[in-house]
C-alpha cells in the first residue's frame, strides 16, 4: 500500500482532494503514509483518529499534506468546521465518502477492499473463525481508483481501475 501511495503521489498537487474508503485495517493510513513519502512531507504520517486532522509540511518545497480521519465526524458540517486548506494542500480524507459533496470540483476516490481472515478462500477453506495469525497476515488488497471532475479527465484515473496491492 505504501508503494501505491508513493506512485499516486507523483500525480498529486496542491488543491487535490483524495477520499479513501475501506474497512478498518484495509490500509488507508498506510496508503497515506506512502503518499506523504512521495510528496516529501515531514512525518511520521500516522492515523489522525483522535486529532481528526494533521498537517504535514513539505520538506522539498511542495504542497503540504493534510491527513483527515473523518471516522468520528457525524456529518459534513463537522468536517467544514475543521477549516481545512483545500486550495493549497493535498488533502487526504479517510472515511470521507458522502461528507465532501460540493467541497471540490474534482477529487480522487480510492476504495480499498481486503479479504479478512474469516472469509472463505477460493478453495472453500478458511470459513468460520479465523486463526490469530490470519488476522495479522499481510493479505492482498484490491484498490479501485476513480477520478471525478476535470482535474482527472486526462489521467489514468479518469476511469475506474482495479489494482492488486
Amino acid at each position: 500500500m505504501e508503494d501505491l501511495g508513493r506512485e499516486l503521489a507523483t500525480w498529486l498537487r496542491a488543491g487535490d482532494l483524495v477520499v479513501l474508503t475501506g474497512p478498518l485495517g484495509a490500509g488507508k493510513t498506510t496508503l497515506t503514509r506512502g503518499i506523504g513519502e512521495g510528496l516529501g512531507v515531514r512525518g511520521p504520517v500516522q492515523s489522525p483518529t483522535f486529532v481528526l486532522a494533521r498537517t504535514h509540511p513539505s520538506l522539498v518545497g511542495g504542497a503540504p499534506l493534510v491527513h483527515v480521519d473523518a471516522y468520528r465526524l457525524s456529518g459534513a458540517a463537522e468536517l467544514e468546521d475543521l477549516d481545512l486548506d483545500f486550495a493549497h494542500a493535498v488533502v487526504v480524507v479517510e472515511w470521507g465518502a458522502g461528507l465532501l459533496d460540493g467541497v471540490a470540483e474534482s477529487w480522487l476516490e480510492v476504495v480499498i477492499a481486503r479479504r479478512r481472515g474469516d472469509e472463505a478462500r477460493a478453495d472453500g477453506s478458511g470459513a468460520g473463525e479465523p486463526e490469530a495469525d490470519e488476522l495479522d497476515a499481510d493479505e492482498p488488497r484490491t484498490v479501485e481508483i476513480l477520478g471525478h471532475g476535470p482535474r482527472w479527465a486526462d489521467t489514468p484515473y479518469a476511469a475506474a481501475s482495479a489494482i492488486d496491492a
